[in-house]
């Protein structure tokens, strides 16, 4: 719901960091060391904090009270802010991440159903089917890079989902453009002044090449499924085919933005979440044990099955404290439409307000020792006593991540089907610093050795 204009004469003041710059204020900072700066907002201000990046001022929640305002009760008072939109719409167009008001409403309405857990069910069997293949690649003794091997088997999982296309990875020339141009958006969140996307820079060049190839070949999909008589089962073909009250669909142009946003974020946040769990198992000995032998005891070497994760909690309890500890949006922003009043502090239209998962899940009030990988916390006893909005992997509110579902579900099962016939090692000396992006990788990939394992492990 809308607030009423305030103004900023009887609400609390903000605690503010004091600026280390006078004219760039905590930029710096900020730029260097994104998360530990963060951290140590919430450290030094509490619940609430302002700091300033160049003449921008920045709000940060850290509770779940400011998460349930801004995120559920105020949603129509914040948009993505015009920064966000600059860094997507050159890839995405305006599709559901970055689209606003009533365009946005409409286009999750009629997109909502396709994500429902009674229709992505009907992907489980491809989800496993392609973890079946990596693993196939895979010899006993080999040393890969995990967070690659992540993202070419979630890659290749939503372009089939997607597109029904069989091969889909990093090294195929679709999976190629798809990743140049998410690093476009990862250069723009990593870089204080961007320089205009219209300027002929060889970096831009590149990434104009690859987003028309992007929207050649999608258009070309569209095309054949339109003329198709048949009703495919691809989530191309679900969008097409989805109606208004009023029988009218989207538009070519509109399909396109959503299926490059779904691409982009449908495999990004699991392979992320994926690559994450693995070093946390591998650091973790006795939980990957624990693991392997729920999974081991209810599969007994077979392929698991969408009906099997009822009967794999503990596999579901290590993928939630994997996304705890390493968030897909270590931080979410939103630009203020007007004055407002949240909590009872002033919030200023010129300033941009945040809440950052990546702090609200270390909050050791609700998850005490924070740093500590324990996937006990999320017992069905233990996550009823969170706190609403404590823990947040995938936002909150009326634009919560509309693929949700969809990356448990695929994270789950990708998790039992590797575990099964693998365990990875950490080769000794790893890195495994977060680099903030589009999300959280690891920065300098992570290094793991494969060991081929017996299917039932008994």
């Amino acid at each position: 719901m809308a607030t009423q204009v305030v103004t900023k004469k009887h609400t609390k003041p903000i605690p503010t960091l004091p600026r280390s710059h006078p004219i760039m204020g905590n930029m710096s900072e900020y730029n260097n060391d994104r998360l530990n700066f963060l951290m140590r907002v919430a450290r030094q201000c509490g619940d609430i904090g302002k700091f300033h990046y160049g003449f921008l001022s920045l709000i940060l929640f850290n509770a779940p009270e400011f998460v349930q305002s801004v995120f559920v009760e105020h949603t129509y008072d914040f948009d993505k802010g015009a920064y966000l939109r600059s860094a997507f719409y050159p890839v995405t167009g305006n599709g559901l991440f970055i689209s606003e008001g009533e365009i946005h409403r409409k286009q999750r309405k009629l997109m909502a159903p396709t994500f429902q857990p009674r229709q992505i069910v009907s992907y489980a069997d491809t989800m496993v089917g392609y973890g079946e293949r990596i693993l196939e690649t895979w010899r006993d003794g080999m040393t890969v890079d995990v967070s690659q091997e992540m993202t070419d088997v979630t890659m290749s999982i939503v372009g089939k989902v997607l597109f029904d296309a069989d091969v889909f990875t990093e090294t195929d020339e679709l999976g190629a453009a798809m990743t140049a141009a998410l690093n476009h958006v990862a250069y723009m969140f990593s870089t204080a002044f961007p320089l205009p996307f219209n300027w002929p820079l060889p970096r831009y060049k590149r990434t104009k090449q690859a987003i028309a190839l992007l929207r050649q070949r999608i258009q070309k999909m569209i095309d054949e499924r339109r003329a198709s008589a048949e009703q495919g089962n691809d989530l191309l073909s679900i969008l097409l085919q989805a109606r208004e009250e009023d029988g009218s669909g989207m538009s070519d142009e509109q399909v396109r933005a959503e299926a490059m946003t779904l691409f982009g974020a449908g495999h990004e946040t699991t392979a992320n979440a994926l690559t994450w769990a693995w070093y946390l198992l591998t650091t973790h000995p006795d939980a990957y044990q624990k693991m392997q032998q729920e999974i081991d005891t209810v599969l007994q070497g077979r392929s698991p099955t969408y009906a099997d994760l009822a009967h794999l909690p503990y596999t579901l309890q290590v993928l939630k404290e994997a996304l705890r500890l390493y968030p897909p949006a270590y931080a979410i922003s939103r630009g203020v439409l007007h004055d407002t009043e949240i909590n009872g502090y002033f919030i200023s239209k010129r300033a941009l307000v945040m809440v950052a998962p990546w702090m609200l899940h270390r909050r050791p009030d609700f998850f005490p020792d924070p740093e500590k990988f324990d996937p006990e916390r999320f017992t069905l006893e233990n996550e009823k006593r969170l706190p609403r909005y404590a823990y947040m992997p995938f936002g909150a509110g009326p634009r919560i991540c509309i693929g949700n579902h969809f990356a448990m579900m695929e994270g789950h099962l990708l998790l039992a089907t590797l575990a099964q016939r693998v365990t990875f090692e950490l080769v000794a000396g790893q890195n495994s610093v977060p680099q903030p992006g589009i999300g959280l990788r690891p920065k300098y990939g992570l290094k793991m050795v494969v060991q081929r394992r017996n299917p039932t492990g008994l």
